[in-house]
Order: structure tokens, then sequence, then C-alpha cells
């Protein structure tokens, strides 16, 4: 068992699959999940674990080169709309059913416990060198 990181193994070893330029949807319990993509399903209960507990962890774990979010974060989430802004400064907006279009070609789903709207990005996993 690992010490530190993500202990959760089909996490681990769905992130370690990732390449350059793969996407990654880290989204709410809410969001329509594409039939494609691996899954990861970490929701418990609501809330648990959170949007921002997750996502902080996988940027831990992964070079990301660019995210893209659904516009409508801004006004109806303001919080995930501010960790966003916080963590990615170019971040990409786009209607809310553009990014559940986007997201059927993302190579990993990390479905969170997070019960308030709109709290999904798809990330662009980037390279370390």
């Amino acid at each position: 068992m690992r010490k530190a990181g993500i202990l959760n193994r089909h996490l681990s070893g769905a992130l370690a699959e990732l390449g350059h330029g793969d996407g990654v949807l880290v989204c709410d319990a809410g969001m329509p999940i594409p039939d494609g993509p691996r899954v990861v399903d970490l929701a418990f209960r609501a809330g648990v674990p959170s949007f921002a507990v997750v996502l902080e962890g996988l940027l831990d774990e992964l070079v990301v080169e660019g995210a893209t979010a659904a516009s409508e974060v801004r006004e109806a989430n303001p919080v995930a709309s501010a960790l966003l802004d916080g963590h990615f400064p170019g971040l990409a907006l786009v209607p809310h059913e553009e990014l559940k279009r986007l997201s059927a070609r993302a190579r990993l789903v990390v479905r969170t416990g997070e019960a308030r709207p709109y709290a999904n990005v798809l990330l662009r996993c980037g390279v370390f060198f």
C-alpha cells in the first residue's frame, strides 16, 4: 500500500496510464457520464468527497496544460468558479452542453460526490519535462 498520494488503486492506475493531451473529466455527482471513457467513481454520499478535495489531489499527481469548464459555473456556483480560477488562470469556458459533448472524448472520468451544480472541469494532460 502506498504511504502517500492517491490510495484508490483504480484511480492511481488510471492516472499512470495517461499521456500528453489525454482528457480527464472531474465531475460532480450530477454530470452525465459519457460512454467510452474509463470511470473512477469516488462518490460516497452527497458532498463526499468534494470537488475541491478531488481536484486538488489530482493536481498533485498530474501535469495539466489546459482546462475547460461550463460557463454557467460563474453564476450558478461561485465557490467552484473561484476554485477553478485559482488553479487555471487560462480557464476556457464553454456552454454546459458543449462541455458534455467534449467530455465524451476524455480518457478518464473521475466522479466526485459534489452536490452543487457545475462543479465540473475537463483537464488536458501535459508532460513533466
